[in-house]
């Protein structure tokens, strides 16, 4: 009878640590635990990659990291999603949005280049530090950077000039 309880209560306490690891999966990741992070770290990148929105009806298919030359930069490539809302999004400032998230979090990225399938932009640190006139490396929250590109782009026009 006492193997039958310890066989019971183990299998009950296995359950209920990977019920508790699979709830943890699913929650969104904390970007700025990535804070000066590194282009050639792929997974590092990747797992910010995969946080960032993305434009209506696509999806980030893969990702390039140009770390053989500076400027380094990331590339990422997107194909089309099952998902789609039939909202119209705004490339430039979506690209904005999440190229300002990778320049603040991998310390060594000066550019980003979104591959969609309509077209293609390339976003600089330059870009970022001229529209919002602030270095977005000072920020230490998402929500803080989050917020601040939002309330810049009420107020100003983001337009990427090829």
């Amino acid at each position: 009878m006492n193997k039958l309880v310890v066989v019971l209560s183990c299998f009950i306490i296995i359950i209920g640590v990977s019920g508790c690891n699979s709830i943890e999966q699913n929650e969104p990741e904390d970007l700025f635990q990535f804070k000066d992070s590194y282009v050639g770290d792929a997974g590092v990148v990747g797992s910010i990659t995969r946080e960032l929105p993305n434009p209506n009806g696509e999806q980030v298919h893969g990702l390039e990291l140009e770390t053989t030359n500076k400027p380094y930069g990331v590339i990422l490539n997107y194909i089309e999603s099952e998902k789609s809302e039939g909202i119209a999004t705004d490339y430039n400032e979506l690209a904005l949005y999440n190229a300002s998230f990778i320049l603040a979090l991998v310390h060594n990225a000066d550019w980003v280049s979104f591959k969609f399938l309509d077209q293609e932009l390339t976003i600089t640190r330059e870009d970022t530090q001229s529209f919002f006139e602030k270095d977005i490396t000072q920020f230490n929250s998402e929500q803080e950077l989050s917020s601040f590109i939002q309330e810049t782009l009420e107020n100003k026009t983001f337009q990427i000039l090829d």
